[in-house]
Protein backbone atom coordinates (compact mmCIF):
# COMPACT_ATOMS: atom_id res chain seq x y z
CA UNK A 1 0.00 0.00 0.00
CA UNK A 2 1.52 3.36 -0.95
CA UNK A 3 2.14 5.81 1.86
CA UNK A 4 3.86 9.07 2.63
CA UNK A 5 7.18 10.21 1.31
CA UNK A 6 10.23 10.07 3.60
CA UNK A 7 10.56 13.12 5.80
CA UNK A 8 6.85 13.79 5.82
CA UNK A 9 5.61 16.53 8.13
CA UNK A 10 4.07 15.20 11.36
CA UNK A 11 0.75 16.94 10.73
CA UNK A 12 0.36 14.97 7.49
CA UNK A 13 1.23 11.52 8.80
CA UNK A 14 -2.42 10.60 9.30
CA UNK A 15 -3.26 11.20 5.63
CA UNK A 16 -2.09 7.77 4.52
CA UNK A 17 -2.95 6.60 1.03
CA UNK A 18 -5.65 3.93 1.02
CA UNK A 19 -7.14 1.59 -1.52
CA UNK A 20 -9.50 -1.37 -1.49
CA UNK A 21 -8.21 -2.87 -4.74
CA UNK A 22 -7.01 -2.03 -8.18
CA UNK A 23 -8.50 0.25 -10.77
CA UNK A 24 -7.71 1.36 -14.32
CA UNK A 25 -5.89 4.35 -12.82
CA UNK A 26 -3.43 2.14 -10.93
CA UNK A 27 -0.19 0.62 -12.18
CA UNK A 28 1.69 -2.25 -10.59
CA UNK A 29 5.29 -3.13 -9.82
CA UNK A 30 6.11 -6.83 -9.97
CA UNK A 31 7.88 -8.24 -6.90
CA UNK A 32 10.21 -11.26 -7.06
CA UNK A 33 7.60 -13.34 -5.24
CA UNK A 34 4.95 -12.54 -7.84
CA UNK A 35 3.02 -10.09 -5.64
CA UNK A 36 2.25 -6.85 -7.44
CA UNK A 37 1.08 -4.02 -5.15
CA UNK A 38 -0.51 -1.01 -6.83
CA UNK A 39 1.80 1.85 -7.68
CA UNK A 40 0.85 5.45 -6.98
CA UNK A 41 -0.26 7.31 -10.10
CA UNK A 42 -1.45 10.42 -8.27
CA UNK A 43 0.23 12.80 -5.82
CA UNK A 44 -0.69 15.67 -3.56
CA UNK A 45 2.45 17.74 -2.93
CA UNK A 46 2.06 20.36 -0.21
CA UNK A 47 3.91 23.65 0.04
CA UNK A 48 5.80 22.40 3.11
CA UNK A 49 7.25 19.52 1.07
CA UNK A 50 4.89 16.81 2.26
CA UNK A 51 3.93 14.27 -0.41
CA UNK A 52 0.81 12.11 -0.16
CA UNK A 53 0.34 9.31 -2.66
CA UNK A 54 -2.86 8.08 -4.25
CA UNK A 55 -4.26 7.01 -7.60
CA UNK A 56 -4.83 9.42 -10.43
CA UNK A 57 -7.88 9.80 -12.65
CA UNK A 58 -9.27 12.45 -14.96
CA UNK A 59 -6.75 14.68 -16.72
CA UNK A 60 -3.03 14.01 -16.58
CA UNK A 61 -0.35 16.50 -15.63
CA UNK A 62 -0.25 18.79 -12.63
CA UNK A 63 -2.03 21.87 -11.25
CA UNK A 64 -1.34 24.13 -8.29
CA UNK A 65 -4.00 25.60 -6.04
CA UNK A 66 -5.47 25.97 -2.58
CA UNK A 67 -7.03 22.83 -1.09
CA UNK A 68 -10.45 23.25 0.48
CA UNK A 69 -12.98 20.69 1.65
CA UNK A 70 -16.61 20.51 0.57
CA UNK A 71 -19.23 18.76 2.72
CA UNK A 72 -21.88 18.30 0.02
CA UNK A 73 -23.10 14.76 -0.60
CA UNK A 74 -24.60 15.59 -4.01
CA UNK A 75 -24.16 18.19 -6.72
CA UNK A 76 -20.52 17.44 -7.43
CA UNK A 77 -20.85 18.38 -11.10
CA UNK A 78 -22.28 21.78 -10.21
CA UNK A 79 -19.51 22.26 -7.65
CA UNK A 80 -16.72 21.30 -10.05
CA UNK A 81 -17.99 23.76 -12.69
CA UNK A 82 -18.68 26.66 -10.33
CA UNK A 83 -16.32 29.47 -11.45
CA UNK A 84 -16.01 30.53 -7.79
CA UNK A 85 -13.69 27.52 -7.31
CA UNK A 86 -11.08 28.86 -9.72
CA UNK A 87 -7.67 28.47 -8.12
CA UNK A 88 -8.81 25.72 -5.76
CA UNK A 89 -8.49 21.96 -5.37
CA UNK A 90 -11.58 20.39 -3.83
CA UNK A 91 -11.54 17.47 -1.44
CA UNK A 92 -14.98 15.99 -0.86
CA UNK A 93 -15.72 14.80 2.66
CA UNK A 94 -18.41 12.41 1.37
CA UNK A 95 -16.53 9.23 0.38
CA UNK A 96 -18.51 8.22 -2.73
CA UNK A 97 -18.42 10.83 -5.47
CA UNK A 98 -19.33 10.13 -9.08
CA UNK A 99 -21.92 7.41 -8.56
CA UNK A 100 -24.66 9.22 -10.50
CA UNK A 101 -22.33 10.14 -13.36
CA UNK A 102 -22.45 13.45 -15.20
CA UNK A 103 -24.51 15.11 -17.91
CA UNK A 104 -24.43 18.30 -19.93
CA UNK A 105 -27.42 19.84 -18.13
CA UNK A 106 -25.90 20.30 -14.67
CA UNK A 107 -22.86 22.36 -15.66
CA UNK A 108 -22.80 25.76 -13.96
CA UNK A 109 -20.14 27.44 -16.08
CA UNK A 110 -21.92 29.52 -18.72
CA UNK A 111 -19.23 28.97 -21.36
CA UNK A 112 -19.31 25.19 -21.92
CA UNK A 113 -15.96 25.32 -23.69
CA UNK A 114 -14.24 27.06 -20.79
CA UNK A 115 -12.30 25.27 -18.07
CA UNK A 116 -13.40 27.71 -15.38
CA UNK A 117 -13.86 25.98 -12.05
CA UNK A 118 -11.81 23.73 -9.81
CA UNK A 119 -8.21 22.90 -10.67
CA UNK A 120 -8.37 19.46 -9.10
CA UNK A 121 -10.44 17.06 -7.04
CA UNK A 122 -9.50 14.68 -4.22
CA UNK A 123 -11.69 11.66 -3.39
CA UNK A 124 -11.68 8.89 -0.83
CA UNK A 125 -13.08 6.08 -2.97
CA UNK A 126 -12.55 5.08 -6.58
CA UNK A 127 -15.18 6.35 -9.01
CA UNK A 128 -17.80 3.73 -9.85
CA UNK A 129 -19.93 3.27 -12.94
CA UNK A 130 -22.84 5.76 -12.95
CA UNK A 131 -26.31 4.70 -11.87
CA UNK A 132 -28.76 7.41 -12.90
CA UNK A 133 -31.13 7.83 -15.83
CA UNK A 134 -29.74 11.30 -16.59
CA UNK A 135 -26.10 10.20 -16.74
CA UNK A 136 -24.33 10.40 -20.09
CA UNK A 137 -20.83 9.32 -18.98
CA UNK A 138 -18.54 8.54 -16.07
CA UNK A 139 -17.18 11.32 -13.90
CA UNK A 140 -13.53 10.42 -14.60
CA UNK A 141 -14.00 10.65 -18.39
CA UNK A 142 -15.78 13.98 -17.96
CA UNK A 143 -12.97 15.32 -15.75
CA UNK A 144 -10.42 14.31 -18.38
CA UNK A 145 -12.36 16.15 -21.09
CA UNK A 146 -12.45 19.31 -18.94
CA UNK A 147 -8.79 19.20 -17.93
CA UNK A 148 -9.45 18.58 -14.22
CA UNK A 149 -6.95 16.37 -12.40
CA UNK A 150 -8.19 13.90 -9.80
CA UNK A 151 -6.57 11.77 -7.11
CA UNK A 152 -8.41 9.11 -5.10
CA UNK A 153 -7.43 6.63 -2.41
CA UNK A 154 -6.66 9.24 0.26
CA UNK A 155 -8.00 9.50 3.79
CA UNK A 156 -10.06 12.60 3.10
CA UNK A 157 -11.30 12.68 6.69
CA UNK A 158 -7.76 13.24 7.89
CA UNK A 159 -7.16 15.89 5.22
CA UNK A 160 -10.37 17.63 6.26
CA UNK A 161 -9.29 17.56 9.91
CA UNK A 162 -5.95 19.06 8.90
CA UNK A 163 -7.65 21.93 7.04
CA UNK A 164 -9.96 22.51 9.99
CA UNK A 165 -6.99 22.75 12.35
CA UNK A 166 -4.36 24.43 10.17
CA UNK A 167 -6.27 26.22 7.42
CA UNK A 168 -6.43 25.69 3.66
CA UNK A 169 -2.97 24.67 2.36
CA UNK A 170 -1.39 25.40 -0.99
CA UNK A 171 -0.49 22.27 -2.93
CA UNK A 172 0.09 20.68 -6.31
CA UNK A 173 -2.14 17.85 -7.50
CA UNK A 174 -0.54 15.56 -10.09
CA UNK A 175 -1.54 12.53 -12.18
CA UNK A 176 0.87 10.38 -14.21
CA UNK A 177 -0.45 7.02 -15.47
CA UNK A 178 3.07 5.55 -15.41
CA UNK A 179 3.69 6.74 -11.85
CA UNK A 180 6.75 8.78 -12.86
CA UNK A 181 6.88 12.19 -11.12
CA UNK A 182 9.49 14.89 -10.71
CA UNK A 183 8.73 15.32 -7.02
CA UNK A 184 11.31 18.02 -6.45
CA UNK A 185 9.83 20.18 -9.22
CA UNK A 186 6.30 19.66 -7.94
CA UNK A 187 7.37 20.60 -4.41
CA UNK A 188 9.09 23.73 -5.71
CA UNK A 189 5.95 24.73 -7.63
CA UNK A 190 3.77 24.26 -4.55
CA UNK A 191 6.14 26.29 -2.41
CA UNK A 192 6.42 29.11 -4.94
CA UNK A 193 2.69 29.57 -5.51
CA UNK A 194 1.68 32.76 -3.64
CA UNK A 195 -1.84 31.67 -2.70
CA UNK A 196 -5.26 33.18 -3.37
CA UNK A 197 -4.90 36.07 -0.92
CA UNK A 198 -3.98 39.09 -3.04
CA UNK A 199 -5.00 37.35 -6.26
CA UNK A 200 -7.67 38.62 -8.68
CA UNK A 201 -9.03 35.53 -10.45
CA UNK A 202 -12.12 37.15 -11.96
CA UNK A 203 -10.41 37.89 -15.33
CA UNK A 204 -10.02 34.11 -15.78
CA UNK A 205 -13.77 33.44 -15.52
CA UNK A 206 -15.71 36.55 -16.57
CA UNK A 207 -17.48 36.88 -19.90
CA UNK A 208 -15.48 38.29 -22.80
CA UNK A 209 -18.48 40.26 -24.07
CA UNK A 210 -22.07 41.03 -23.17
CA UNK A 211 -24.88 38.59 -23.96
CA UNK A 212 -28.58 38.12 -23.26
CA UNK A 213 -30.09 35.25 -21.25
CA UNK A 214 -33.63 33.81 -21.34
CA UNK A 215 -33.25 30.16 -20.23
CA UNK A 216 -35.49 29.17 -17.29
CA UNK A 217 -35.31 26.42 -14.68
CA UNK A 218 -35.23 22.69 -15.37
CA UNK A 219 -38.43 20.65 -15.16
CA UNK A 220 -38.68 16.86 -15.04
CA UNK A 221 -39.61 15.53 -18.46
CA UNK A 222 -39.21 18.94 -20.07
CA UNK A 223 -35.68 20.06 -19.34
CA UNK A 224 -34.90 23.77 -19.43
CA UNK A 225 -37.43 26.26 -20.76
CA UNK A 226 -37.35 29.73 -22.25
CA UNK A 227 -38.86 32.91 -20.93
CA UNK A 228 -41.70 33.90 -23.25
CA UNK A 229 -43.10 37.30 -24.11
CA UNK A 230 -41.93 40.69 -22.96
CA UNK A 231 -40.30 40.63 -19.54
CA UNK A 232 -41.54 42.90 -16.79
CA UNK A 233 -38.05 43.79 -15.58
CA UNK A 234 -34.69 44.38 -17.20
CA UNK A 235 -31.65 43.28 -15.21
CA UNK A 236 -27.98 43.78 -15.96
CA UNK A 237 -25.89 41.04 -14.36
CA UNK A 238 -22.22 41.86 -13.74
CA UNK A 239 -20.28 38.64 -14.35
CA UNK A 240 -17.52 38.03 -11.82
CA UNK A 241 -17.89 34.29 -12.51
CA UNK A 242 -21.65 33.85 -12.72
CA UNK A 243 -23.48 30.54 -12.40
CA UNK A 244 -26.13 29.41 -14.87
CA UNK A 245 -28.81 28.77 -12.27
CA UNK A 246 -28.63 32.34 -11.00
CA UNK A 247 -29.51 33.52 -14.49
CA UNK A 248 -32.31 30.95 -14.76
CA UNK A 249 -33.93 32.11 -11.52
CA UNK A 250 -33.79 35.71 -12.67
CA UNK A 251 -35.51 34.62 -15.90
CA UNK A 252 -38.07 32.65 -13.84
CA UNK A 253 -38.93 35.89 -12.09
CA UNK A 254 -39.90 37.70 -15.30
CA UNK A 255 -36.52 39.34 -15.85
CA UNK A 256 -34.85 39.97 -19.20
CA UNK A 257 -31.19 39.54 -18.31
CA UNK A 258 -28.16 41.02 -20.02
CA UNK A 259 -24.81 39.76 -18.74
CA UNK A 260 -21.82 42.11 -18.92
CA UNK A 261 -18.10 41.53 -18.22
CA UNK A 262 -16.73 42.33 -14.78
CA UNK A 263 -14.97 45.40 -16.16
CA UNK A 264 -18.14 47.00 -17.57
CA UNK A 265 -18.39 50.67 -16.62
CA UNK A 266 -21.28 52.24 -14.74
CA UNK A 267 -21.90 54.38 -17.83
CA UNK A 268 -22.29 51.28 -20.00
CA UNK A 269 -24.58 49.60 -17.47
CA UNK A 270 -26.80 52.65 -16.99
CA UNK A 271 -27.02 53.15 -20.76
CA UNK A 272 -28.98 49.89 -20.94
CA UNK A 273 -31.64 51.47 -18.70
CA UNK A 274 -31.97 48.49 -16.34
CA UNK A 275 -34.53 48.21 -13.57
CA UNK A 276 -31.88 46.58 -11.40
CA UNK A 277 -28.29 45.35 -11.34
CA UNK A 278 -27.15 41.95 -10.15
CA UNK A 279 -23.61 41.39 -8.79
CA UNK A 280 -22.53 37.78 -9.29
CA UNK A 281 -20.46 35.23 -7.47
CA UNK A 282 -16.80 34.73 -8.39
CA UNK A 283 -13.34 33.60 -7.24
CA UNK A 284 -10.26 35.18 -5.72
CA UNK A 285 -9.51 37.93 -3.24
CA UNK A 286 -12.40 40.43 -3.21
CA UNK A 287 -10.10 43.30 -2.25
CA UNK A 288 -8.21 42.85 -5.52
CA UNK A 289 -11.36 42.62 -7.66
CA UNK A 290 -12.64 45.66 -5.80
CA UNK A 291 -9.99 47.91 -7.38
CA UNK A 292 -12.09 48.11 -10.55
CA UNK A 293 -15.49 46.83 -9.36
CA UNK A 294 -16.05 49.10 -6.35
CA UNK A 295 -15.99 52.46 -8.21
CA UNK A 296 -18.65 51.12 -10.60
CA UNK A 297 -20.87 49.92 -7.75
CA UNK A 298 -20.50 53.22 -5.92
CA UNK A 299 -21.73 55.06 -8.99
CA UNK A 300 -24.71 52.73 -9.31
CA UNK A 301 -25.54 53.28 -5.64
CA UNK A 302 -25.39 57.03 -6.16
CA UNK A 303 -28.02 56.61 -8.89
CA UNK A 304 -30.15 54.63 -6.40
CA UNK A 305 -30.15 51.64 -8.70
CA UNK A 306 -31.65 48.49 -7.09
CA UNK A 307 -28.77 46.07 -6.49
CA UNK A 308 -28.70 42.40 -5.47
CA UNK A 309 -25.38 40.62 -4.84
CA UNK A 310 -24.42 36.99 -4.20
CA UNK A 311 -21.12 35.63 -2.83
CA UNK A 312 -18.33 37.78 -4.34
CA UNK A 313 -21.07 40.22 -5.31
CA UNK A 314 -21.98 40.44 -1.62
CA UNK A 315 -18.39 41.26 -0.75
CA UNK A 316 -18.20 43.82 -3.57
CA UNK A 317 -21.27 45.62 -2.20
CA UNK A 318 -19.73 45.60 1.27
CA UNK A 319 -16.46 47.02 0.00
CA UNK A 320 -18.37 49.68 -1.95
CA UNK A 321 -19.91 51.05 1.26
CA UNK A 322 -16.62 51.03 3.16
CA UNK A 323 -16.45 47.60 4.82
CA UNK A 324 -13.43 45.30 4.65
CA UNK A 325 -12.97 41.62 3.87
CA UNK A 326 -10.86 39.02 5.64
CA UNK A 327 -9.38 35.66 4.57
CA UNK A 328 -11.04 32.75 6.37
CA UNK A 329 -9.05 29.85 7.77
CA UNK A 330 -11.10 27.04 6.22
CA UNK A 331 -13.86 28.92 4.45
CA UNK A 332 -17.42 27.70 3.93
CA UNK A 333 -17.90 25.05 1.25
CA UNK A 334 -20.92 22.76 1.27
CA UNK A 335 -24.65 22.30 0.84
CA UNK A 336 -25.71 21.95 4.46
CA UNK A 337 -24.91 25.29 6.09
CA UNK A 338 -27.46 26.84 8.47
CA UNK A 339 -27.94 30.58 8.04
CA UNK A 340 -30.36 32.78 9.96
CA UNK A 341 -32.23 35.58 8.19
CA UNK A 342 -32.96 38.28 10.77
CA UNK A 343 -35.53 39.88 8.46
CA UNK A 344 -37.76 36.77 8.60
CA UNK A 345 -36.43 35.23 11.84
CA UNK A 346 -36.08 31.93 9.98
CA UNK A 347 -33.17 29.52 9.57
CA UNK A 348 -32.32 28.39 6.05
CA UNK A 349 -30.16 25.46 4.93
CA UNK A 350 -27.98 26.91 2.20
CA UNK A 351 -25.09 26.23 -0.14
CA UNK A 352 -21.84 28.02 0.60
CA UNK A 353 -18.64 28.53 -1.33
CA UNK A 354 -16.32 31.25 -0.11
CA UNK A 355 -12.90 31.66 1.46
CA UNK A 356 -13.26 35.36 2.31
CA UNK A 357 -15.89 37.12 4.42
CA UNK A 358 -17.06 40.62 5.20
CA UNK A 359 -15.77 41.83 8.55
CA UNK A 360 -18.94 42.88 10.41
CA UNK A 361 -16.94 45.17 12.68
CA UNK A 362 -16.15 47.33 9.65
CA UNK A 363 -19.72 47.62 8.35
CA UNK A 364 -20.91 51.25 8.21
CA UNK A 365 -24.08 52.38 9.96
CA UNK A 366 -26.08 52.31 6.75
CA UNK A 367 -25.31 48.58 6.21
CA UNK A 368 -27.56 46.43 8.35
CA UNK A 369 -26.57 42.82 8.93
CA UNK A 370 -29.42 40.61 7.68
CA UNK A 371 -27.95 37.09 7.67
CA UNK A 372 -25.46 35.24 9.85
CA UNK A 373 -23.85 31.80 9.73
CA UNK A 374 -24.97 29.56 12.58
CA UNK A 375 -21.77 27.54 12.21
CA UNK A 376 -19.30 30.27 13.15
CA UNK A 377 -21.31 33.51 13.43
CA UNK A 378 -19.71 35.12 10.39
CA UNK A 379 -21.59 37.65 8.30
CA UNK A 380 -23.76 36.23 5.51
CA UNK A 381 -25.88 39.17 4.38
CA UNK A 382 -26.35 42.93 4.45
CA UNK A 383 -28.99 45.45 3.40
CA UNK A 384 -28.43 49.17 2.98
CA UNK A 385 -30.81 51.39 4.92
CA UNK A 386 -30.44 54.40 2.61
CA UNK A 387 -30.25 52.68 -0.78
CA UNK A 388 -32.27 49.89 -2.48
CA UNK A 389 -29.44 47.35 -2.25
CA UNK A 390 -28.85 44.05 -0.46
CA UNK A 391 -26.62 40.99 -0.76
CA UNK A 392 -25.97 37.55 0.72
CA UNK A 393 -22.83 35.48 1.11
CA UNK A 394 -24.49 32.13 0.40
CA UNK A 395 -25.91 30.79 -2.88
CA UNK A 396 -29.71 31.11 -2.92
CA UNK A 397 -29.91 29.77 -6.47
CA UNK A 398 -28.78 26.34 -5.26
CA UNK A 399 -31.30 23.91 -3.80
CA UNK A 400 -30.00 22.25 -0.64
CA UNK A 401 -32.96 23.25 1.52
CA UNK A 402 -34.20 22.56 -1.14
CA UNK A 403 -35.42 26.05 -2.00
CA UNK A 404 -35.17 27.89 1.28
CA UNK A 405 -33.50 30.96 -0.20
CA UNK A 406 -35.32 31.44 -3.51
CA UNK A 407 -37.34 34.22 -1.87
CA UNK A 408 -34.33 36.49 -2.25
CA UNK A 409 -34.92 36.68 -5.99
CA UNK A 410 -38.52 37.70 -5.34
CA UNK A 411 -37.25 40.30 -2.89
CA UNK A 412 -35.08 41.76 -5.64
CA UNK A 413 -38.04 41.81 -8.04
CA UNK A 414 -40.20 43.57 -5.45
CA UNK A 415 -37.49 46.17 -5.01
CA UNK A 416 -37.39 46.81 -8.75
CA UNK A 417 -41.19 46.94 -8.86
CA UNK A 418 -41.31 49.63 -6.20
CA UNK A 419 -38.77 51.71 -8.10
CA UNK A 420 -40.70 51.37 -11.35
CA UNK A 421 -43.79 52.46 -9.46
CA UNK A 422 -42.06 55.62 -8.34
CA UNK A 423 -41.02 54.61 -4.83
CA UNK A 424 -38.37 52.55 -3.10
CA UNK A 425 -38.60 49.66 -0.69
CA UNK A 426 -36.00 48.71 1.86
CA UNK A 427 -34.86 45.11 1.33
CA UNK A 428 -35.57 44.18 4.97
CA UNK A 429 -39.22 45.18 4.66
Amino acid sequence: MPGLAPGVHADMCVIAAWTAGTSPAMTTEEHSDGWAPPKATGLIVFADGTVVEGFGFGATGSAVGEICFNTAMTGYEEILTDPSYAGQIITFTFPHIGNVGVNDEDIETVNLAASAGARGVILRAEITDPSNFRATRRLDAWLKSRGIIGVCGLDTRALTALIREKGMPNAVIAHAPDGAFDRAALAAEAKAWPGIAGMDLVPDVTAAQRYDWDETSWRLGKGYGRREGEAKYKVVAVDYGIKRNILRLLADNDCAVTVVPATASAEDILAMKPDGVFLSNGPGDPAETGHYAVPVIKELLDKRMPIFGICLGHQMLGLAVGAKTTKMSQGHHGANHPVKDFTTDKVEIVSMNHGFALDRDTLPKNAKETHVSLFDGSNCGIALTDRPAFSVQHHPEASPGPRDSHYLFRRFVEMMGKRKGGSEVKPEA
